[in-house]
């Protein structure tokens, strides 16, 4: 117990002085996270969104995909984004082998599935006829495509959250296809294995603590947002009851 409050000490120490490496990585893989995240939700929000307003066989599958998709070892994906990105491979062009963009491509495609099948969901509980009368009262397809986004915005940002945290605490897919070259393509999560394998407990440590932190951070934000928009929601009832 005296060894764990003595490296938790001196982690805190070292984060509160600003160690650079530390400060370095920590933004990359808040980068990295971020910049994923945007991307698959770009991709992954109007697919959700169709599959979740439609109710056809088709739709259905692509939603039970999307789902089965949740469970994807992330070393799975990494070990197949790696030969796709070796040379003489379909990839092999880009040369994106051990570089910032595989690990971008690979935490996006962690994310998507995340985003389709969260914002589907969302979208599914929207109260039945609402897009119906969007539609009667004669709104396009993009104003329809907003309402829909905006009802169910508490789910929406359940996604992000999630690919968000799914992003910064990912180290399968990361170390495959990234190397986890120390300064360049380690993230926080990765530089953990970097810094027991070099015997330095004390920077394991404070990767950990700001991993807890991030987590933490995005929790709280998800909590209130859920909170305000049921606050929202017992207002509006409240309106229609009087």
């Amino acid at each position: 117990m005296e060894f764990l409050v003595q490296m938790i000490g001196q982690a805190v120490d070292r984060i509160v002085h600003g160690d650079p490496t530390l400060l370095a990585t920590t933004w990359r893989t808040l980068w990295l996270a971020f910049l994923s995240t945007a991307i698959a939700l770009l991709l992954g929000a109007p697919l959700g969104l169709l599959l979740g307003e439609g109710r056809t066989r088709a739709r259905r599958g692509a939603v039970v995909l999307a789902n089965a998709g949740l469970g994807l070892p992330p070393v799975v994906l990494g070990v197949y984004l790696a030969l796709l990105l070796l040379p003489g491979s379909p990839l092999g062009g880009l040369r994106w082998t051990y570089t910032l963009p595989a690990l971008v491509l690979a935490q996006t495609l962690l994310a998507f599935p995340l985003v389709v099948a969260l914002v589907a969901a969302a979208v599914r509980t929207l109260p039945d006829g609402l897009l119906e009368q969007s539609r009667a009262f004669g709104a396009s397809r993009a104003r329809q495509a907003g309402l829909a986004l905006r009802e169910a915005r508490i789910g929406v940002l359940t996604a992000v959250i999630a690919a968000l945290g799914s992003a910064v605490a990912e180290v399968g897919a990361v170390v495959i296809v990234g190397g986890n070259v120390r300064g360049q393509t380690n993230t926080l999560a990765s530089t953990v294995l970097l810094d027991l394998s070099a015997a330095d407990p004390v920077g394991a440590t404070a990767d950990v603590l700001i991993l807890l932190v991030v987590v933490l951070v995005l929790g709280g934000i998800l909590t209130v947002v859920q909170q305000r928009g049921a606050s929202s929601d017992r207002r509006a009832l409240r309106r229609r009851a009087t």
